[in-house]
């Protein structure tokens, strides 16, 4: 049995470059080739009719072409809402299955992407964790997400296009951040098909200090999302038992203050609000006294229900004291609304379905 051919997707420009050099064609034949994936989006060698006969015939002897398959879509209508949030099952070419999720909301209309098949944190609050980790996601296949959730926005609505990306989806970005920045790069790339503002996109992370770093020292533009859900050290190991670990508070602390300095730019602070876990004013004041060292605001979140997991949500009444203590600290706070819990589309219920085994 023959072993398929390599998917030219795959290929960051650099390698696609290398690639090209290989074959004895200069390196301009790969910003072109890389051109017609990634804004033209073609299916074939054959539509890459800037190429010569003898090229196209070269590559097509290489490589293929694979775009992501879905192969499930589901959705369901939030209250006060015009359209419907939406899950899409996406097949890889190695057969693996990666979950995407269309967010409306407003005027927007958000792509939360996964950045990795399962996550190797293993937090136990989330489903993604329970799965395992199976391997990064490509950055051909991080920007397939996006395109095959576009599709669902103008399939809908013609014309309509997505405004907003937020790597939330399955998987650590800041695990898997250079085939991350690729797809940034690729998606926000002037006369290309698709080029969006970098501001409009957020990178989420559970703290990974030294990638951190490397985003605020890079020039980039993106938001940054860190997920905190507790200011307690000890407390912190407990729901996030890696990351917190490998990344403690005093460190991620002071790196997030660095970043915020050197950006300018406010960090996001996710906070999972737990019943009875992390949820007390105890809790919300070491959570004021973390967030005042840097420039920040703060997103609390619900926790959303997955079978099998002992955590409950917050009581509103709870929600409501934690959120005015950290206002009445002079932080800027937010309860970010879930969608797609029905659906399991929401925070932490990402979890792939009909994964092949592996070999």
């Amino acid at each position: 049995m023959t072993e398929p051919l390599q998917n030219i997707t795959d290929l960051t420009l650099r390698e696609l470059q290398q690639a090209l050099s290989a074959l004895g064609e200069p390196s301009f034949r790969a910003t072109q080739i890389h051109q017609w994936l990634f804004s033209h989006r073609a299916a074939s060698f054959d539509e890459m009719t800037i190429l010569s006969l003898a090229l196209r015939k070269k590559l097509a002897e290489s490589f293929s072409i694979h775009q992501l398959r879905a192969v499930d879509h589901q959705e369901c209508l939030e209250e006060g809402c015009e359209n419907p949030t939406q899950k899409i099952l996406l097949e890889l070419q190695d057969g693996i299955r990666v979950e995407s999720v269309l967010i409306a909301s407003e005027n927007r209309m958000t792509a939360c992407v996964s950045s990795q098949i399962g996550c190797p944190l293993q937090c136990p609050f989330c489903a993604t964790g329970r799965m395992g980790f199976r391997r990064n996601l490509t950055a051909g296949e991080i920007t397939g997400q996006i395109y095959a959730l576009n599709e669902l926005v103008a399939a809908r609505v013609p014309g309509k296009a997505l405004t907003n990306i937020v790597f939330m989806g399955m998987g650590e970005p800041l695990l898997n951040t250079d085939n991350v920045i690729e797809a940034i790069e690729t998606l926000t790339t002037r006369n290309y098909r698709f080029c969006l503002s970098q501001k409009r996109i957020t990178i989420s992370t559970v703290g990974v200090i030294p990638e951190i770093q490397r985003l605020g020292k890079s020039g980039m533009k993106t938001k940054l999302a860190v997920s905190l859900h507790s200011a307690d050290q000890e407390k912190r190991e407990s729901l996030m038992p890696i990351a917190a670990r490998q990344y403690p508070l005093k460190e991620l602390g002071k790196a997030l203050g660095e970043y915020s300095s050197s950006t300018g730019m406010p960090v996001t602070i996710v906070y999972l609000l737990l019943r009875g876990i992390n949820d007390s004013l105890d809790d919300a004041r070491l959570l004021a006294r973390f967030a005042k060292t840097f420039l920040c605001k703060i997103n609390l979140i619900d926790y959303n229900s997955i079978n099998n997991i002992k955590f409950k949500p917050v009581y509103s009444a709870a929600r409501e004291l934690f959120q005015q203590y950290l206002m009445n600290s002079g932080l800027h706070v937010t309860v970010r609304k879930s969608y797609g819990t029905t659906i399991n589309a929401a925070c932490g219920q990402l979890a792939t379905v009909g994964m092949p085994n592996p070999q």
